[in-house]
């Protein structure tokens, strides 16, 4: 069962799961289910979540970052060189700025984020401070809505990385190449004997929707965008309304 955070279990940015969807996961796992959080949080940013949930695993950072909360360390950390990606980024969007995650702590930043952006300790840097191997590149283009983003990197070439624009904010992350929520869980399945037919996902951004596709089950949020939506095998209610939960009670009965 693999659980997207913002927008699947919270609102985007909060900490707080509702009571019905923290009794709805327990209960799954009385049904024998597996609980893997999948998310684009780095894994400072998962540190208040994984104690509310019976969590077997938690992919972050979209797949680059796994970390087993019952050994309490991380098990798996792919990077890559961020320099080539921000100067892109940089000449095309004007008064951007980027954070690259340094894991388990918090982030190098060039420039000034808003508040609550960023988990963790944050330090800004020069861009040649910040151009080190990471697991994750964020980006925020500041006084800029989502769909004039959307419009600036619609025909955008970023070589060797992975990427993908939010859909409520002016946001973007970048992970090493080859690496998403799908591959991740599909290495992670194939360790465990698992088949993705077996496999229950639930998420509401473009960076579920190779999640969504790998599992046997892929259910979209109710606010998730329509292309999210289009892919899925089922739609929920919004988190508002605890969609979570009600896809998961129907599915594990009590």
């Amino acid at each position: 069962m693999a659980l997207d955070i913002d927008g699947t279990l919270t609102a985007v940015g909060s900490n707080d799961i509702s009571p019905a969807v923290k009794a709805a996961i327990t209960r799954a796992t009385g049904h024998g289910a597996h609980v893997v959080l999948c998310t684009g949080r780095s894994l400072i940013g998962i540190t208040e979540i994984a104690p509310q949930l019976p969590v077997s695993l938690a992919v972050c950072s979209n797949g680059a970052v796994w970390w087993d909360p019952a050994l309490g360390e991380v098990t798996r950390r792919v990077t890559f060189d961020p320099g080539p990606t921000v100067e892109t980024l940089r000449a095309l969007l004007p008064g951007a700025v980027f954070a690259v995650e340094q894991t388990g702590v918090g982030n190098l930043s060039l420039g000034s984020f808003l508040p609550n952006d960023l988990w963790g300790v944050t330090t800004q840097v020069s861009f040649e401070e910040l151009a080190v191997p990471t697991s994750r590149l964020v980006m925020r283009w500041l006084d800029r809505t989502p769909a004039e983003l959307s419009f600036a990197v619609k025909d955008l070439d970023l070589p060797g990385v992975e990427w993908s624009v939010d859909h409520t904010e002016a946001w973007l992350t970048a992970v090493p190449p080859n690496v998403s929520k799908g591959t991740a869980l599909d290495e992670l399945c194939g360790s465990l004997g698992i088949s993705p037919a077996d496999a229950l996902a639930i998420g509401d951004g473009s960076n579920d929707v190779e999640m969504l596709r790998w599992a046997g089950r892929g259910v979209a949020m109710g606010q998730a965008p329509a292309h999210v939506q289009a892919i899925a095998d089922e739609v929920a209610p919004t988190v508002l309304e605890d969609g979570a939960a009600q896809v998961l009670n129907r599915l594990f009965p009590g």
